[in-house]
């Protein structure tokens, strides 16, 4: 099944303000970046994606297989082999923050390497997208780097967290 309309946008702005003598300096500051992935596979391509969100326990990890046991809205098996887009948010209402890597077995590491892990504190997010023209992505190999460990970070309340994989099947 085709996939259609795939984008991940992330975009910042501030502006800094100063008092002059005679009216007020301002220095607006931004940086957007935003990729639209066309249905297939290869350069500025995708055609799997996973998208949910997940609680869990206190103290209490999981890993996400990323190469045939995730399922799709349809409720179809995932195998992801390039990681195009990510988009994980902590749930705002969390104690505990959502920590994020370092599989102990087959860790998917392309993005983060096999032991190194992106805390989350509660309401944070991160977004990774690769550009049009990376044909490559962040790779995914089956049974031995494919798993993204996604842990709660503490004891005594669970953690919510949503995802959003978008990548390729080859």
């Amino acid at each position: 099944m085709p996939l259609s309309g795939a984008m991940l946008a992330v975009s910042a702005f501030g502006e800094l303000t100063s008092a002059l003598d005679l009216g007020t300096g301002k220095a607006a500051q931004s940086l957007s970046r935003s990729m639209s992935l066309a249905s297939g596979t290869g350069a500025g391509k995708a055609d799997r994606i996973f998208s949910d969100r997940r609680t869990l326990a206190a103290s209490a990890s999981e890993d996400l297989d990323l190469a045939g046991v995730l399922l799709d809205a349809f409720g179809a098996t995932i195998t992801f082999a390039r990681v195009k887009g990510l988009v994980i948010a902590a749930a705002a209402g969390n104690s505990n923050n959502v920590v994020v890597g370092a599989a102990a077995a087959t860790p998917w590491a392309t993005l983060l390497g096999a032991t190194h892990t992106l805390t989350l504190r509660p309401g944070a997010f991160l977004a990774v997208g690769t550009g049009a023209a990376d044909a490559i992505g962040y790779a995914v190999t089956a049974s031995t780097g494919d798993l993204l460990k996604v842990a709660n970070s503490g004891a005594g309340t669970s953690v919510t967290y949503d995802i959003h994989i978008i990548g390729s099947s080859t």
